[in-house]
């Protein structure tokens, strides 16, 4: 209706630009049209303030709240992208962006920050977050007594430095001089009710500073827009908090009869939902635990699963609760604790007071163990109240859409242990192995921006990739193919025996075939007597490595963070000193560098 009267108003627009605004505006989806409202109002405003009296143009400026979020797994991104969103609704201007896309000298211009950001493996910084935790750290931070701000940590309480990185930035930000509108407020993985209650408490702390600066704000479609940018619109209307239901197509087993490991290859059909995703990125799948897994807890703890509880605004039976809303595979220290009070039992009184003692329990049991163990009288709410919510597992997604279309295909390890005579499973991993085809399954895509292939589709690539961290070069791979590309391309591969877990053997077998593939080395430790990693295929490839380095390659890896990826670059830093001629704090730059170009790049876990 818009568009047809433009032509018939009267208009300062000549008829050239109105037929250009009409060609635009028929282009774009009811978001951008939102979006490009906002703006022509606001920069509207700003041309009648400049043309206005001299008191109009000395009004101050808006003051814009800037959301920075570190984020590994997309959570930290979630929680801020929430804030934002809030804040704009309530006519703020706000600047929400990656702090892997932030400029930190823009820092100490900042007067209102509110920061998101996860602890990764050891306490380390999310990958996006690495540039502004070192700027933090090191002499170059400026001064920031003009600053105000607040930090929301999430983390995990199974590791050892849990929410590491945000008392860090807490801690940094502190000593610079700027001010906390509130304390640091650390999550665990059930963060969702911490964080909303910071992200009301931090709003309602901003407001006088906002009112007091006289800050005006434009609004449209109750959000607000600022000189310095808005928040980006969603890219799919299903998210972690609200899935799109898939159906499961094939989950056919990868490894022989002779393994001794159960790899799956796992189809999903996305349907109609319009779910896009890129070479890299990875899949939430939501899971339910199985109904023998329930039953077992619900002998051993002489409840009654037809019991009615309560969980949130939800009315269920204690059964269906156990199976589809509460975690039951991975146990934290806090549930160690609370049983450990429960039971009364001094061994496990002893382990709690022990952090090494606990981290192993937690990494060695599940709550069916500890309940075997260390037995205790408990009623249904009480074990409720003790249980995590079920979380989504992510899994590198391991095809490319320019080849499966409307398909996302996952590699997954099913996690299985013997313990006291009784097997258990993961609960996403079983899920997804025992599926049927046509199961339903909930999905939903997370971005992983730090994990892409070059810009430039000719640019050399070397993967390394042992056990189920082949799947996204398998995606890469698909990509390139799709492209046209052929060769630059080298894959390092791993896993114990040839015969039986040579995953996507074929596949890759084709790509050398045909030229796709340049080069692929092979790490198949327990062949022969002494074991080969993919690390020691690295070292004696090392001088065509380098020289792969040198000629502008770019390097990932995927896989087991706590050891793999750690030998990896061991080995790239003996490369740089034996084949480079640098040092070994040389060699750490020259990486160091590498990442932030972009060129070095993991996905691990």
């Amino acid at each position: 209706m818009l568009l047809k009267e433009l032509s018939s108003l009267a208009s300062p627009l000549s008829t050239g630009q109105v037929d250009k605004l009409k060609q635009l505006t028929a282009e774009l989806s009811a978001v951008q049209l939102a979006w490009v409202s906002g703006y022509l109002s606001a920069t509207a405003e700003q041309g009648v303030n400049q043309l206005g009296s001299e008191a109009a143009t000395q009004r101050a400026p808006a003051q814009t709240i800037t959301i920075l979020y570190g984020s590994q797994t997309g959570n930290g991104r979630g929680v801020a992208s929430e804030l934002a969103a809030k804040a704009q609704a309530l006519g703020y201007a706000v600047n929400l962006a990656s702090m892997g896309d932030y400029k930190v000298r823009q820092l100490k211009q900042e007067t209102l920050l509110l920061a998101v950001v996860s602890t990764h493996g050891e306490g380390e910084a999310p990958d996006d977050a690495i540039e502004l935790h070192k700027f933090l750290a090191s002499k170059r931070a400026p001064k920031l007594e003009n600053l105000n701000y607040s930090v929301l940590a999430l983390g995990d309480s199974s590791y050892e430095f849990f929410c590491q990185t945000g008392k860090d930035f807490d801690e940094r930000l502190a000593a610079l001089g700027a001010k906390p509108l509130q304390s640091l407020v650390e999550c665990d993985v059930d963060y969702e009710s911490a964080a909303e209650l910071w992200q009301a408490s931090v709003l309602e702390a901003v407001k006088p500073l906002i009112d007091a600066s006289g800050a005006s704000v434009v609004s449209f479609s109750g959000a607000a827009l600022s000189a310095t940018g808005i928040t980006g619109a969603t890219t799919s209307e299903f998210t972690k908090q609200k899935p799109y239901t898939a159906e499961l197509l094939v989950s056919q087993k990868l490894t022989g009869r002779g393994s001794d490991r159960d790899v799956r290859h796992v189809e999903i059909d996305l349907g109609e939902s319009g779910l896009s995703y890129q070479a890299g990125d990875a899949l939430g799948v939501w899971f339910t635990n199985t109904e023998t897994l329930v039953e077992e807890l619900l002998t051993k703890l002489s409840l009654d699963g037809d019991e009615v509880v309560t969980l949130g605004k939800d009315e269920l039976s204690l059964k269906q609760a156990l199976i589809e809303k509460k975690e039951l595979t991975q146990l934290y220290p806090g549930l160690i604790k609370d049983w450990a009070a429960l039971s009364g039992n001094a061994e496990l009184l002893s382990i709690c007071d022990d952090k090494e003692l606990t981290r192993q329990f937690v990494r060695n049991n599940q709550l069916a163990d500890l309940v075997a163990t260390y037995s205790a009288e408990v009623t249904s709410i009480q074990l409720l109240a003790m249980l995590r919510p079920i979380t989504p597992r992510l899994y590198s997604i391991a095809s490319s859409q320019s080849e499966v279309e409307s398909e996302v295909h996952l590699t997954v390890a099913l996690v299985e242990d013997e313990r006291a005579g009784a097997t258990r499973f993961g609960g996403a991993s079983q899920f997804l192995a025992q599926a049927q085809e046509g199961a339903e399954v909930k999905v939903y895509v997370e971005p992983n921006k730090h994990f892409r292939l070059p810009e430039n589709p000719e640019t050399p690539v070397i993967m390394v990739g042992p056990g189920t961290g082949i799947a996204p070069f398998r995606a890469f791979m698909q990509e390139r193919a799709a492209q046209g590309i052929e060769g630059n391309s080298w894959l390092i591969f791993g896993n114990p025996h040839f015969e039986q877990d040579f995953l996507y053997q074929t596949e890759w077998q084709q790509y050398l075939q045909d030229g796709s593939l340049s080069r692929i080395d092979l790490a198949f430790s327990r062949d022969q007597d002494h074991k080969i990693y993919v690390q020691h295929r690295i070292a004696e490839q090392g001088e065509e490595l380098w020289n792969w380095l040198e000629s502008g390659a770019h390097f990932y890896i995927c896989g087991d963070a706590e050891r793999m990826a750690k030998d990896v670059h061991q080995a790239l830093l003996d490369i740089a000193v034996k084949f480079g001629g640098k040092n070994e704090e040389e060699a750490e730059a020259y990486f160091e560098q590498l990442r932030r170009d972009k060129r070095y790049q993991k996905d691990v876990y």
